[in-house]
């Protein structure tokens, strides 16, 4: 976070004590040029998968024809640059716009572009509110039909900041099916409701997977939970993904499931899950 070419751009502003300084906030909606829809990737609790359902589903939606882009905002944890396989730092050709990484089809930008992998982010809440609002507004996004927000897990800072200062076309909430995960992805659902943000579905995730040994379908978390929960909140439920080591190795490899194994059930389930969301009303 201390390259020069960033200065001006302020994502490495500081307070005079080596962290980032936090920018004026404006009190009217930042506009994202050329960016039809944006739309937040959320969980109620970490561990969930939120960030691997999120990359798949970008590149899925890639795949589809159409135009996307992924913002990883889990600010603590950026894991996209990883699981898209992109790697470098984004240019800054005038010192104000940052010029974002693009692979499998996704335009990316990441605050996991920015530093080493194994150094600590170390940011109070505004700090935090500024970068948002300067990846959004200073990263040239392009002409996109989407671009996906990868949230960090809860209901705090940065997904009060979305929510206030951008104009969201709406929220996806990430949950397993086990109540203890429901639970959390309920507080998620009931923070969009609060800040006025459209809750386009609920996706679960881990919902099953399949035994090499008998090739029985086991349901290691539960079955369901997120469908009834969809139901109880009369919200969409968007789709199953299943727990299964293909998803994990391929992320961990930057080659998304949906293109290192296309035609695998797997791959299917997340391109279902795209289909359901481009047939909604609310992308059209």
């Amino acid at each position: 976070m201390k390259d020069p070419q960033f200065k001006d751009a302020g994502l490495i502003a500081t307070d005079g004590g080596g962290q980032a300084a936090p920018k004026k906030q404006s009190q009217t909606p930042l506009e994202v040029p050329g960016v039809k829809h944006i739309v937040a990737i959320a969980s109620g609790k970490g561990g969930v998968g939120k960030s691997t359902v999120s990359s798949n589903l970008a590149v899925a939606m890639a795949l589809r024809g159409l135009k996307v882009g992924l913002l990883d905002a889990d600010v603590y944890g950026p894991s996209q640059p990883r699981m898209l396989g992109v790697s470098g730092r984004p240019s800054s050709p005038d010192g104000h716009t940052i010029l974002p990484l693009r692979n499998h089809g996704v335009t990316l930008m990441s605050l996991g572009l920015m530093m080493p992998d194994d150094e600590a982010l170390i940011w109070r809440g505004p700090m935090l509110m500024g970068a948002l609002q300067q990846m959004l507004s200073q990263v040239q996004w392009g002409q996109l039909d989407v671009l996906f927000v990868d949230l960090p897990p809860g209901t705090g800072d940065v997904q009060m900041t979305l929510s206030q200062k951008v104009s969201v076309t709406g929220a996806i909430i990430v949950s397993t099916p086990q109540d203890i995960a429901l639970l959390d992805a309920k507080k998620g659902i009931d923070m969009f409701k609060r800040m006025n943000v459209p809750r386009l579905g609920l996706i679960e995730n881990m919902a099953s997977f399949v035994c090499d040994g008998c090739g029985k379908t086991h349901h290691p978390f539960g079955h369901g939970g997120a469908r009834t929960e969809a139901e109880r909140q009369e919200i969409p439920f968007l789709g199953e993904i299943p727990l299964d080591l293909d998803i994990r190795v391929a992320s961990d490899g930057g080659v998304p499931l949906v293109v290192a194994k296309p035609n695998s059930p797997q791959a299917k389930a997340f391109l279902n899950v795209a289909d359901t969301i481009i047939a909604t009303e609310v992308l059209k």
